[in-house]
């Protein structure tokens, strides 16, 4: 009977220790995760509020308010990138935030705005790409809509930052 409870101590302090093992890499992953995010600058295209020199911090990565016109193909806004299901990333697995990224298409078969450095993403290593998805994942839910994206030719919704090919003109200011 002693044996047993010897035993039994045993597996469960080890099984303490293996858990504050994998909670201490899973820290270490988030932590890397938010490195990655902020060096490769993607607070700039999805905070709210970033293009106008004032990030609102409290909706950190939850969609931006200005979109990037690319002629013949319409208006991209930076999407919600939180883990709120209805509006951001929420619903997505690990596994498909990690293809988005080293892939350039969503889980929906759609494709990333042309404007999403995905390339870049695509080369990073495997621990790399599964660290940004980890941080993203952890990140506070922010619930939030962001517009479009706009077809050629559609009403815009929000301000808008206009990518021309070199000869073009640049628009008019409106009156």
């Amino acid at each position: 009977m002693f044996r047993l409870s010897v035993r039994l101590a045993f597996l469960a302090v080890s099984a303490l220790g293996l858990q504050s093992s994998i909670a201490a890499a899973d820290d270490a992953q988030t932590a890397r995760g938010e490195y990655l995010v902020t060096i490769g600058g993607c607070n700039d295209c999805h905070t709210p509020g970033y293009f106008f020199g004032k990030p609102d911090s409290s909706r950190f990565l939850g969609g931006s308010d200005v979109g990037f016109e690319i002629p013949g193909q319409g208006v991209f806004v930076g999407r919600n990138i939180t883990p709120d299901k209805e509006t951001g990333i929420g619903s997505w697995t690990r596994e498909q935030i990690v293809a988005a990224l080293q892939t350039g298409q969503r889980p929906d078969g759609r494709l990333l705005a042309p404007i999403m450095p995905w390339h870049a993403f695509a080369q990073l290593n495997e621990e790399d790409v599964t660290s940004i998805a980890v941080f993203l994942q952890s990140l506070k839910p922010v619930s939030h809509q962001v517009p479009g994206p706009f077809k050629p030719g559609e009403k815009v919704s929000t301000f808008m930052f206009r990518i021309l090919p070199p000869g073009e003109t640049a628009a008019a200011a409106p009156n």
